[in-house]
C-alpha cells in the first residue's frame, strides 16, 4: 500500500485532473453547463500552462514536443465547449507518464532485481576477540576476515579461508550449477553461499568489487531515458503536421470548428511517447536476463543496426585459460626457460602470465629475484634480475629486437608461442594451448544469420596463431600482431558502419571505445569494471554476443511496430472524425484504448527472440 500511496503522491497533477474529470462528468450528467465550463477552464488552464512550460524547455534542448497536439486539442475543446473531451485529454496527457512508468517498471524488472539484491551488510570477525560483528558493507576494509553464512550474498571480492565452499554464481556469471571452491581460491561478490558458513578474506573494498561494478552499470542503464526517445523523435514532426492538416481540412470542408476539435482529440501522440521507452526497457531487461548489461537504450538502437563485428582472440574467441603444453629449449634448459619466464610474468596482467607462473610453481621451481619489470603493451614483459641479467618474455618481434631473427615453431589451432630471451640470446619457446570456446563458431554463424555482413578478428597475437583460430571458427578477415593504436585505426576504418567490437575490456579498452558499440566479456569479473564498453557480458559465454544482436533487432522492431500501429489507428480515427462520425467524448475514450494497446505491444520486447529455441527469452 505504501508504494501505491507514494506513486499517487508523485502524480499530483494527474490526481488533480482525475478529480476534475469526475466532477465534470457529474456536472455534465446533471446539466450544470456553466459549472462544467468553469471546472474545465480551471483544470485545463493549469494543465495547458504546465505543459507549455515543459514544451518550451524541450525546445530549448532541441527536442520537438509532441505534447503540442494535446495542448491544441485541449484549447480547441474549450473553444467549442466540448469540456468532458478536453478533461479526458488532460487525463490522458498527465496519466500517460504514469502509464509509462508502470510499464517501464514491469519492463525493467530484471534490472531492478540486480539492484535490489546488492549486499548491504557483512559479518566481520574481530581480529582480537573473534566475535562476529554486523557492519555496513562500506565499512569492510581490505584484509578483513569475514564470515559468510549459508544462503548469504558474498559482500566483497576476496579469497576463501575455509577448506571448501560451494557457491551459486548464477546471478553473476550465469553458471546454473553451483561451483566448488577450496582454500585460497578467489571469490566474487554478489554470488551466494550454497553450503554451510565459511570464512573469507576481503581483497577489495565494496566500491571496487565485482558486484558493485555491475550495480553501477545497471544504475546507468535504468537512469538512461534520453537516448530512447530518438526513435520516436523521427516521427514526431511528420505526425504533428499530418494531424493538423487533417484537422484543418475537416474544419475547412465542413465549416464546423467542432470537427477540428474532434480530429485532434484522437490525434494525441501517447503511442509515440510511451511505446519507445517501454520497448527499450523491455529489451534491456531481456538482455539482463541473459547476463548482458546494456548501459542505455541508445546502445540497443545501434546494436540493432550493426553490420560489422570484430572479435579479439584471447579470452574472447578462446577460453583465456591457457596451459603450458610444451617448452622448446634454446640457450637455456627447459626448467631455466620456465624459471626466467615465470619470474618476469609474475608482474604481468596478460592472460598467459598466470599459467606460466602456475606451471613453474607446480614444478616447485625457484624463481630468480626480479629488480624491475615493465610491461610493454602488446609485446611482452621486460625484466631485470638481481644478477643484472635482462629478460624478455613475449612476442617474437619483441624478442628479435635483441636476438635478431629466430625460428618459429609450427603451431596447432588454439596454440600460442611465448618467446623468452636472456640478454641477446633466445632462452627458449613456451607453447601454451588456449582452447577455442565451444560456442565461438556457432556464434559467428548466428551473427551472419542476424544480418552481420562481415566478421573480423583483431588481435595482438602472431599471424599463424590468429589465422588457425580464425579458420576454426569460420572468420575470413584477420588483423594480427596489432598494437592498441593499430587496433583503433583498423576498427575506425571498418565499413559499413555501425561496428561492434568484442573484447576482454582490459587490453582492448581503447578499441572498445573506438567502436560504435564495445562489448566486454567480463567472465568472472576480471573486466566488468571496463568503462570503455557500452555493454558488458557478465557470464563467460560468447554466445551472448549473438543473443544480444537478436534481442536488439527484435526490440527496435517491436518499438517501430508499436509506434506505427498507434499512428495508423490514430490516423484512421482522425479520418472517421473528419467526416463527423466520431463525437469528441467517444474519440477521447477510444484514444485511451489506443494508448493501452501501444503499451501492451511494446511489452512484447520482454519476450524477445535470440534466434534459437532454447534461448527464447520469457518472463
Amino acid at each position: 500500500m505504501s508504494s501505491t500511496v507514494e506513486f499517487l503522491r508523485n502524480r499530483k497533477l494527474m490526481m488533480f485532473v482525475l478529480v476534475g474529470l469526475a466532477t465534470g462528468v457529474m456536472l455534465w450528467l446533471t446539466g450544470a453547463e456553466m459549472a462544467l465550463g468553469v471546472t474545465a477552464y480551471l483544470v485545463l488552464g493549469i494543465v495547458i500552462v504546465i505543459t507549455a512550460i515543459d514544451m518550451f524547455k524541450d525546445l530549448m534542448r532541441g527536442h520537438w514536443g509532441l505534447d503540442i497536439l494535446a495542448v491544441i486539442a485541449m484549447i480547441a475543446t474549450l473553444a467549442v465547449q466540448e469540456y468532458v473531451a478536453g478533461l479526458i485529454i488532460a487525463l490522458m496527457l498527465t496519466g500517460g507518464e504514469a502509464l509509462e512508468d508502470l510499464a517501464a517498471r514491469r519492463a525493467s524488472r530484471e534490472l531492478d532485481q540486480l539492484l535490489n539484491r546488492a549486499p548491504a551488510f557483512a559479518g566481520r570477525i574481530h581480529p582480537v576477540t573473534g566475535e562476529v560483528e554486523r557492519i555496513a558493507i562500506e565499512e569492510v576494509k581490505v584484509g578483513d576476515e569475514l564470515l559468510v553464512r549459508s544462503s548469504e550474498i558474498l559482500p566483497v571480492d576476496g579469497v576463501l579461508l575455509s577448506d571448501h565452499a560451494t557457491i551459486d554464481e548464477s546471478s553473476v556469471t550465469g553458471e546454473p550449477i553451483p561451483v566448488n571452491y577450496h582454500a585460497g581460491d578467489p571469490l566474487l561478490s554478489g554470488t551466494v553461499n550454497s553450503t554451510t558458513s565459511f570464512t573469507m578474506r576481503a581483497q577489495k573494498v565494496a566500491a571496487d568489487s565485482n558486484y558493485a561494478s555491475i550495480v553501477r552499470l545497471v544504475e546507468e542503464a535504468v537512469d538512461s531515458r534520453a537516448p530512447m526517445v530518438r526513435l520516436a523523435d523521427r516521427y514526431a514532426v511528420p505526425f504533428t503536421i499530418v494531424s493538423l492538416l487533417i484537422a484543418g481540412f475537416a474544419w475547412f470542408l465542413s465549416g464546423d470548428p467542432v470537427r477540428f476539435a474532434e480530429v485532434l482529440v484522437v490525434a494525441t501522440p501517447c503511442p509515440l511517447l510511451i511505446a519507445t521507452p517501454v520497448a527499450f526497457m523491455g529489451g534491456m531487461s531481456s538482455a539482463a536476463k541473459l547476463n548482458v548489461i546494456i548501459k542505455d537504450g541508445g546502445v540497443l538502437e545501434v546494436l540493432a543496426r550493426v553490420r560489422v563485428v570484430a572479435f579479439d582472440k584471447t579470452g574472447t574467441l578462446t577460453e583465456g585459460k591457457a596451459d603450458v603444453v610444451e617448452i622448446h629449449p634454446a640457450a637455456r634448459t627447459v626448467d631455466e626457460t620456465l624459471q626466467l619466464a615465470a619470474a618476469a610474468e609474475q608482474y604481468s596482467v596478460h592472460v598467459f602470465a598466470d599459467p606460466i607462473v602456475a606451471s613453474a610453481r607446480t614444478q616447485q621451481l625457484e624463481l630468480p629475484e626480479v629488480v624491475t619489470a615493465d610491461e610493454v603493451a602488446t609485446n611482452g614483459v621486460l625484466a631485470s634480475l638481481a644478477d643484472g641479467t635482462s629478460v624478455r618474455v613475449g612476442k617474437p618481434s619483441f624478442i628479435e629486437e635483441v636476438t635478431g631473427p629466430i625460428d618459429r615453431p609450427v603451431l596447432s589451432a588454439g596454440e600460442t608461442a611465448v618467446y623468452v630471451s636472456v640478454g641477446d640470446e633466445l632462452a627458449g619457446v613456451i607453447i601454451l594451448s588456449d582452447p577455442i570456446r565451444e560456442q565461438s563458431a556457432d556464434t559467428v554463424s548466428r551473427l551472419r544469420r542476424a544480418g552481420v555482413v562481415e566478421i573480423a578478428m583483431v588481435t595482438g597475437d602472431i599471424t599463424s596463431t590468429a589465422e588457425s583460430v580464425a579458420h576454426a571458427v569460420d572468420i575470413q578477415t584477420v588483423h594480427a600482431e596489432t598494437t592498441p593504436q593499430t587496433k583503433v585505426r583498423i576498427v575506425q576504418a571498418m565499413r559499413p558502419r555501425p561496428v561492434l567490437m568484442v573484447g576482454d575490456g582490459i587490453n582492448d579498452a581503447p578499441v572498445l571505445a573506438a567502436a560504435d558499440v564495445g562489448v566486454a566479456m567480463a567472465g568472472r569479473g576480471a573486466t566488468v569494471a571496463s568503462e570503455s564498453a557500452a555493454a558488458v557480458i557478465t557470464s563467460n559465454d560468447i554466445a551472448r554476443v549473438a543473443d544480444v544482436a537478436y534481442v536488439s533487432r527484435r526490440t527496435v522492431q517491436i518499438a517501430r511496430q508499436s509506434i506505427w500501429m498507434g499512428i495508423i489507428i490514430s490516423v484512421g480515427l482522425m479520418l472517421v472524425a473528419a467526416f463527423g462520425y466520431l463525437p469528441a467524448v467517444v474519440g477521447a475514450l477510444l484514444q485511451e484504448i489506443v494508448d493501452l494497446v501501444a503499451i501492451l505491444s511494446a511489452l512484447r520486447a520482454l519476450r524477445a527472440h535470440t534466434g534459437t529455441k532454447r534461448d527464447r527469452v520469457r518472463r
